[in-house]
């Protein structure tokens, strides 16, 4: 058997890592091959070519052409040369879906673990799944129903930050190492990963932040500092502020926050999944809220308040996203006991919805009983 995943970024390169690992554990006699990163190229795949360009984000000319071009080069190789049994797309829907378009009637499977968020926007490329995708492996419970009313065949296999997510840290120790304050409460900011959000949510994200510390000077602010984010990009939109900036433990200080600050995104599930309190923010250019406007599906954006269908954590979009009312959020999570209690307390329903279920692994089986 042969299989090709794709991926296009650090985190798809994660996931596709532990499900082929899973495969060669079982199978060592199967061939991988992948555009990938380090963690497929670990897990026993070689590498069509490196992800890295790929995971580009923004509106340019040269992006579009060099996904075109690679577009173009990895559908020949697989049709032409490779032929594998099986192609494995890992989350990255736009590319995917075309190359699956591509592969459509060559007698390759598709498989798409970690598929496009349709039900948050643009519902109508389930219509592209269910026609060009063979079996879809889904991380949401809720998704599933959805892809078999559409007569789409489809797996629940549970969400892969259930099992690959850390334990709590040890507060005291995270604290003794990073020189904080033990008997003092921790609020920590954490303002994206990619150059764009910082410099549409950095200064009123931070901003917030010091109105709150004027306010309570008895609490301890961080800020976190993305791996993926070079020193000069953060440094560029991270300025005027004394706080602690602790880099590449994001979990770590997710996990022993009293509260939180956050950008949208994954960081608000890993944080729902420590049941740490939060509140999330978000702004951009007015011309992508509009269209963001004309296309959602639906009006809640924090992955916690999808899961579970209530409005747990506070969303502050766009004119409502203020240094006022971020102070008041965290104020109400900080001070307001029996609101706080409530907080954690619902946030504990989204890893019982999530399941216990291995996700890498249930995927890997799912792979190994396809027909090809």
């Amino acid at each position: 058997m042969k299989i090709f995943v794709i991926t296009g970024e650090y985190s798809g390169d994660i996931h596709g890592g532990k499900v082929v690992s899973l495969i060669k554990e079982q199978c060592p006699e199967i061939e991988v091959e992948a555009i990938g990163g380090d963690n497929l190229e670990k897990a026993g795949a070689k590498l069509f070519c490196d992800h890295s360009k790929m995971s580009a984000f923004g509106f340019n000319l040269k992006i579009a052409v060099d996904h075109l071009t690679l577009e173009k080069r990895v559908c020949n190789y697989l049709l032409n040369e490779y032929k594998p049994d099986l192609v494995l797309l890992i989350d990255y829907g736009a590319f995917n879906l075309r190359v699956a378009k591509r592969l459509k009637g060559s007698g390759i499977k598709v498989v798409d673990y970690i598929p496009p968020q349709v039900w948050a926007s643009r519902k109508w490329r389930i219509k592209k799944i269910k026609k060009y995708v063979d079996k879809v492996l889904c991380i949401f419970p809720f998704e599933e129903q959805m892809y078999k009313e559409y007569g789409i065949d489809v797996h629940f296999c549970g969400h892969p930050l259930v099992k690959q997510l850390p334990q709590k840290a040890d507060r005291d120790k995270f604290f003794e190492t990073h020189g904080l304050d033990k008997d003092r409460p921790l609020v920590s900011v954490f303002p994206g990963s990619r150059p764009i959000e910082l410099a549409f949510l950095a200064k009123t994200l931070i901003g917030g932040a010091k109105k709150l510390q004027k306010k309570h000077p008895e609490l301890q602010f961080c800020i976190s500092h993305a791996p993926n984010l070079s020193d000069s990009v953060f440094d560029k939109h991270i300025k005027d502020t004394d706080f602690k900036i602790i880099k590449g433990e994001n979990h770590a200080l997710l996990s022993v926050s009293d509260s939180l600050i956050l950008a949208s995104g994954t960081v608000a599930l890993e944080a729902s999944l420590y049941q740490t309190p939060m509140i999330i923010g978000y702004k951009g250019p007015w011309l992508i809220f509009l269209i963001y406007l004309m296309v959602r599906c639906i009006k809640k954006i924090s992955l916690p308040n999808i899961i579970t269908g209530e409005d747990i954590v506070p969303e502050l979009l766009q004119t409502k996203f203020t240094q006022e009312n971020i102070c008041y959020e965290t104020e109400r999570l900080l001070y307001d006991k029996e609101y706080r209690a409530d907080f954690i307390s619902r946030l504990g329903k989204v890893r019982s919805l999530l399941t216990d279920k291995y996700s890498a692994k249930e995927a890997a089986d799912c792979i190994l009983k396809m027909p090809v």
